[in-house]
């Protein structure tokens, strides 16, 4: 990281799917073994191409490369029981999550949850777990598209009230990296199982599992425990 990248950060955007919980190796099962089998007819995404994706927008990009067999509203409607399943049942919070948002809330240093999930999904996960963020935005908030565009991390800077430089992301996917690294924002690639062999390089700074992620997000905001 160059000398720039050694400025506090003063907000911090949290991806969920992947980040605040490992639902992505559920979705990873999911998708491969439920959902492109009921939607394609033929060859399947590589799962790199969709994953953090708004899921009305993963069915566009099907539609558009692929040969689809059902209608959007079928694909929303199996995919919307999938993820209740997943929310509700399988998925954890990332390890120490809760220590390190106390942390975080000491030093003055806002948290947004910043996810391609609707409302109804991320209620699920920030009710069963008691997450506190101070706002959650959705890619279904915005009038534009979702990631890997930068929109709705445009629109979370807006939120909160943060100039995007100042503003650390954290994700798991390749499309949540670019997305964030185009709003202008610093990017943390966090790697948990299922995302090992994607390409993470555009992030500035890469971390393997959970207690990597909090000693680099305490040095990158300056938060001491």
């Amino acid at each position: 990281m160059d000398d720039a990248d050694d400025r506090q950060s003063r907000a911090v955007l949290f991806d969920m799917d992947g980040v605040l919980v490992d639902s992505e190796r559920y979705w990873h099962e999911a998708q491969p073994g439920r959902i492109f089998p009921a939607t394609l007819a033929g060859e399947y995404p590589d799962l790199d191409a969709t994953t953090g994706m708004n899921y009305r927008e993963i069915y566009d990009y099907l539609d558009a490369n692929y040969e689809t067999k059902i209608s959007k509203q079928e694909f929303i409607d199996i995919f919307d029981e999938t993820a209740r399943e997943i929310y509700r049942e399988q998925v954890s919070l990332l390890d120490g999550f809760h220590d390190l948002r106390a942390a975080l809330a000491d030093d003055g240093i806002p948290v947004a949850i910043v996810t391609s999930a609707p409302t109804t999904w991320h209620e699920i996960v920030t009710e069963r777990f008691d997450i506190a963020a101070d706002e959650t935005i959705s890619a279904e908030d915005i009038d534009g598209p979702g990631k890997p565009a930068p929109a709705v991390y445009e629109h979370a800077a807006r939120v909160i009230g943060v100039d995007p430089a100042a503003c650390l992301v954290v994700e798991d996917s390749k499309n949540g990296v670019d997305a964030g690294k185009q709003a202008g924002m610093r990017v943390i690639a966090y790697r948990s199982g299922p995302n090992d062999e994607t390409d993470l390089s555009a992030a500035d700074v890469v971390v393997d599992g959970p207690e990597a992620l909090r000693v680099e997000m305490r040095r990158q905001t300056r938060v001491e425990n």
